[in-house]
């Protein structure tokens, strides 16, 4: 079965600890080149653990800025 496998790298411990991260948009970009029935699956610890993305999995959210 060929997949979209994304790995899921630990950068934090909390939002603002992230630094260049995609935007909504170039991930809209990258993903037009796959085809649209292809699973994404999460990757963990080097391919120790696995994941799916499901529709409930995704939530708009913010956080404070840094002062």
């Amino acid at each position: 079965m060929e997949y979209l496998r994304i790995e899921a790298n630990r950068q934090g411990y909390e939002p603002t600890q992230i630094k260049g991260t995609m935007t909504v948009g170039e991930l809209i970009s990258l993903l037009q080149d796959f085809p649209e029935e292809m699973p994404v699956i999460l990757s963990h610890d080097n391919g120790y653990t696995y994941g799916g993305v499901c529709y409930d999995d995704i939530r708009e959210d913010e956080y404070a800025d840094a002062e």
